[in-house]
């Protein structure tokens, strides 16, 4: 799944441990989500885009990695 999240992460100027942090995961998931090798779950996935005030289908994208 394609994805904004390091666009959104330095938009608002934060690395990915504060992201994390915000997001109560570990820096390791979130470099996981931004490089498509990890898919978030759900409720991760509506979290993430409540954080940033936006629709999940905004942030995520299916397609290949």
């Amino acid at each position: 799944m394609n994805n904004s999240l390091r666009e959104l992460r330095g938009e608002q100027g934060w690395s990915q441990a504060d992201l994390a942090e915000r997001l109560d995961v570990s820096r390791q998931t979130i470099n996981a989500i931004e490089t498509g090798k990890y898919d978030p779950s759900l409720p991760l996935a509506f979290k993430i885009a409540k954080l940033f005030d936006r629709s999940i289908e905004s942030i995520f994208v299916p397609g290949e990695g």
